[in-house]
């Protein structure tokens, strides 16, 4: 922080400090009041006047979105042309999207994130039929990271991602998938569930359940592992997660649809009472125009235990906030869990919204979605690129592209 006046020990040090830090991370303009007690050879102004400490300029947005030697990636943005046509050069445009993007990720960055590697490699191995294998640039990395541990949500997306890995790729479990798997298990808190952060990032990262409910997938996406576990330990997490999953009362309409998820692959911990209300819970949600809108599945302050009121106020902020519109994250997961619920792809409402995934398609291959956490970098449009293929592949309307893999592309 630069000051216009020159401030010498006007505050203590833990003030300043703590002023600093909030000026670089929303770039205001702080006033400081000097204590009248303060000495009057330590002041540049009089005792008990103000003191005027400017901020620097707020940061301009990313110009790329991902950026790696040999890849560019722009950034994210709602200006950005939609496609005249959906259909194979779009689809081939939103596969290389998605495995640059995470490449990128893996060369420049040192995590494995839920909105980009994450999401690539719980989503990207099941199309690997029609879009060719994925990075193994990113597997491997996944695979480096188990050595590192990591914390409960990398260590929930690694599992996960190693393990569809296993399912759709190899179709056989590995030893470090499995290696992965016992190491997320002992994360698991005394009750049964994976607690996620503090920070609220929508979708994706938003409650205990959310989390718990991408473990469970993990668990049961890796090809044997479930069956075969035989360490006592473990198999004790597991049942108190199970029994976790099983009585936990959604807090708003997106659990619900998580529940749902759920009962696809746990169907003893859903209820059919419950998996029909998801179901019908899905189709009431459903706009005029096709699609779903993530910010219509729950008040604006039950999507976290502890909103960030950064977060409330951008929401808020948006012009459609009082009817917030069609989107393409919940457009696409609506779809897949109807269609993993055996609702017909014929279904006129079904084909509603895979419409609307076809004429909201960006000339990128993206699917743009503002970010509901930070105006940035927008990693949504990421996530909902990755949910938007499979739901469309789940629908038929994926065609099988030639041959390739992440690493063979030009």
């Amino acid at each position: 922080m630069h000051f216009v006046s020159t401030l010498k020990r006007t505050a203590t040090t833990s003030v300043m400090k703590m002023a600093n830090h909030r000026a670089s991370r929303i770039g205001a303009l702080f006033i400081f009041f000097v204590p009248s007690t303060m000495p009057a050879s330590e002041n540049a102004c009089p005792a008990g006047k103000a003191k005027i400490a400017i901020a620097p300029a707020i940061k301009p947005k990313p110009e790329l979105q991902y950026k790696s030697d040999g890849i560019e990636i722009p950034a994210a943005t709602a200006a950005e042309p939609k496609v005249k046509k959906f259909g194979p050069e779009s689809i081939h445009a939103a596969r290389k999207y998605l495995d640059e993007g995470s490449i990128c990720w893996v060369r420049e960055k040192s995590c494995v994130a839920c909105h980009s590697t994450g999401v690539y490699l719980a989503e990207r191995p099941a199309l690997t039929a029609l879009l060719g294998k994925p990075s193994a640039e990113v597997q491997d990395d996944f695979v480096q990271h188990i050595s590192t541990g990591g914390g409960v949500i990398q260590s929930v997306w690694r599992s996960l991602g190693l393990a569809e890995w296993d399912k759709h790729v190899e179709s056989k479990l590995s030893e470090h998938t499995s290696k992965s798997l016992h190491q997320m298990l002992k994360l698991a808190t005394p009750e049964g569930y994976f607690k996620t952060i503090e920070q609220v990032e929508i979708p994706y990262i938003t409650t205990h359940f959310e989390l718990t409910m991408q473990a469970a997938r993990a668990m049961t996406s890796a090809p044997t592992w479930l069956a075969n576990v035989k360490d006592a330990e473990a198999l004790t997490r597991i049942e108190k997660m199970k029994a976790w999953l099983r009585v936990h009362q959604p807090v708003n309409d997106y659990e619900l649809a998580v529940k749902l998820q759920l009962s696809g692959f746990m169907p003893e911990l859903v209820t059919k009472a419950e998996r029909d209300s998801a179901i019908s819970m899905l189709w009431r949600q459903q706009l005029p125009d096709g699609g779903w809108s993530t910010r219509r599945m729950s008040d604006l302050m039950k999507w976290h235990e502890k909103m960030d009121p950064k977060v409330v106020a951008m929401i808020q902020s948006e012009p459609d906030a009082a009817t917030p519109e069609s989107d393409p994250y919940m457009t696409a997961y609506a779809i897949i869990l109807l269609r993993e619920s055996a609702i017909p792809s014929a279904d006129t409402r079904i084909q509603k919204g895979v419409l609307w995934l076809k004429q909201n398609q960006r000339v990128s291959g993206r699917w743009w979605m503002k970010s509901l956490f930070r105006d940035t970098y927008h990693y949504s449009t990421y996530i909902s690129t990755a949910v938007a293929l499979r739901a469309l592949a789940l629908c038929g309307a994926v065609q099988e592209l030639p041959v390739a893999s992440a690493q063979s592309e030009p």
